[in-house]
Order: structure tokens, then C-alpha cells, then sequence
């Protein structure tokens, strides 16, 4: 008798020692680069699964999680609950392991400081994220460096950076989740004075402008909608959200050019409640693109 006890009580500890290794938590770490192209240290928030640091041998899939206006790096993880997401998708296999990145655009345009991801006057965060920012994350950080397992999402602002980034950079990115997607300057409101913080808002509007997400698809020649129908998309706006009119335009214009898409309206306006949401549509959606093209 006491035999089998002994041998139930090694079967119990192991059976615990591996369950232990499976439940060992992910973690978000928060870094910092230096910028040549900013002239400053620009912070980020990294998402790194359980079993990072003992497969060290293994390399994951990506995603760039962009932030909103106002906000910075660790948004995703203090108001979106982006751990607790990660980890109930996880535990419930609808998703695998994979790296959540989110770098820092923000600044206090009270203060006198410019956010957005685009290049504008003294602000060339475009150019830093794809000549700086990502050759370092993919060199420091074990990760499957091509398109078919990188994919990019965000909210607002970042929702239209993130659909702006692929339509720029459409050989990068293979699968992109706009949440209440910034696509243009529908829905904002105008800017009619001239203090120090509208002539930095001016200077935002106009970054955005330029990038206008549907203006993009509108002009897009053969050539770039060929490109642009290699990537997975997926639009997801709150009926409520005051960006919702931009966000139709910009899958009409995709329809009318033949670039396949999802395009998801829920009860919702445009705030954390509906982005957290969000995150258990956005992992999983992404998840199959990485599966789906390996």
C-alpha cells in the first residue's frame, strides 16, 4: 500500500511541476529605445508569453498594438486589461502564444508636445517606427521576422496609424484590426485659432490629412491594390462612435476596389469599454492569419 502512495504522490508532483510550467504567467515588461531620428528616449509596453524565457529556442508572431491620442504605451495593459485578454484566450485555446508590442507615440499637446504616427514638422515618428523601432524589437526579441506572421492594430488614432502603416508599408504586415479607426479627418472637430496648442493640433490634422486612409484606396493604382489584397483587414467601429462615418467611407471605398475585408458594427461608442471588447475579436482574428499563412 504504501508503494502505491509513494507513486501517487510522484505522479502528483509531477503532474503539478508541469501544470505549474504551463500556468507560469506572461508578463508585460516596459522598456525604452533611443531614438536617433526623435532625439529622445521613446518609452514601449511588451506583452512576453509564459514560456518565454525558458524556450529559448523559440520564436513568435507579432503584433503592434497602437495606442489612441492622448494616450501612451502602457494604455493597452491599465485600461484595456490587454493580460487578462491575452491569458483567457490563451487558457482557452483560441488563441496561441504570440508578442504584443505597443509603442509610445503620445506626448501632452498641453505641454507643448506633439503625438501621432506620422512624420510632421519635428516629429518624424513614421520613419523612427520603421527604420528604428522595429529592427530593434525583432532583433532584441525572439520573432518570426516576416509578413506572414507580423500584423499591426490600434485604436482611434492608432486604428488609423495601423491601417496607414500596412497601406504604406503593405509587403510588412499580413493582417491589420482597426478599432474606431481615425481613416481622415471625418467626424473631427476644426481648428479656427491660433494658439501654441492649435498650431500643434494644425500640425497633427495635417499629418492626418495627408495620410487619409481613404484617399489612399480612392487614388490606389492596379499595382497597390494587388499589394493591398495580400493583407487581412478588419474594421470594427462602435454604431456610436462619432468616427463611425469615416470608417463606412473607408470600407465602401475598400469594396468598390475589390479588397477583401471584415467590417464589424456593435453597440458601442468610442471608448475603453468598447476596445477591450475589442481585444477577444482582435487576438483571435490576428491568431488566424498567423496560422493560416504558416
Amino acid at each position: 500500500m504504501r508503494k502505491y502512495i509513494v507513486l501517487y504522490l510522484i505522479v502528483l508532483f509531477a503532474t503539478s511541476t508541469t501544470m505549474a510550467k504551463k500556468s507560469s504567467p506572461s508578463q508585460i515588461v516596459i522598456d525604452s529605445i533611443q531614438s536617433k531620428t526623435l532625439n529622445t528616449y521613446r518609452t514601449y509596453s511588451i506583452l512576453l508569453p509564459a514560456r518565454y524565457d525558458e524556450q529559448t529556442d523559440h520564436k513568435y508572431p507579432i503584433l503592434y498594438l497602437l495606442h489612441g491620442m492622448w494616450d501612451k504605451n502602457q494604455c493597452w495593459a491599465q485600461k484595456g486589461d490587454l493580460l487578462e485578454v491575452y491569458n483567457r484566450l490563451l487558457a482557452s485555446d483560441e488563441i496561441d502564444e504570440m508578442i504584443i508590442v505597443t509603442p509610445n507615440a503620445g506626448g501632452n499637446l498641453f505641454a507643448g508636445e506633439i503625438n501621432g504616427y506620422f512624420n510632421m514638422p519635428n516629429w518624424q515618428y513614421e520613419t523612427f517606427f520603421f527604420n528604428e523601432f522595429m529592427p530593434y524589437i525583432e532583433s532584441t526579441y525572439r520573432i518570426k521576422t516576416d509578413k506572414r506572421h507580423r500584423a499591426i492594430a490600434g485604436l482611434s488614432m492608432g486604428g488609423g496609424g495601423s491601417v496607414s502603416y500596412a497601406q504604406h508599408h503593405s509587403d510588412v504586415f499580413g493582417s491589420v484590426y482597426a478599432m474606431s479607426a481615425s481613416m481622415s479627418l471625418e467626424g473631427r472637430d476644426k481648428i479656427d485659432e491660433n494658439t501654441e496648442l492649435d498650431i500643434l493640433r494644425k500640425d497633427l490634422d495635417k499629418s492626418i490629412e495627408e495620410n487619409d486612409c481613404t484617399k489612399f484606396i480612392t487614388n490606389a493604382d492596379p499595382s497597390t491594390i494587388k499589394q493591398l489584397q495580400s493583407i487581412r483587414w478588419f474594421i470594427d467601429c462602435g454604431d456610436d462612435d462619432f468616427l463611425f462615418n469615416g470608417n463606412v467611407y473607408f470600407v465602401q471605398a475598400m469594396k468598390k476596389a475589390s479588397i477583401p475585408y471584415q467590417f464589424r458594427v456593435r453597440d458601442g461608442g468610442h471608448d475603453w469599454e468598447y476596445w477591450h471588447s475589442a481585444l477577444y475579436i482582435c487576438l483571435p482574428f490576428v491568431n488566424r492569419g498567423f496560422e493560416k499563412l504558416q
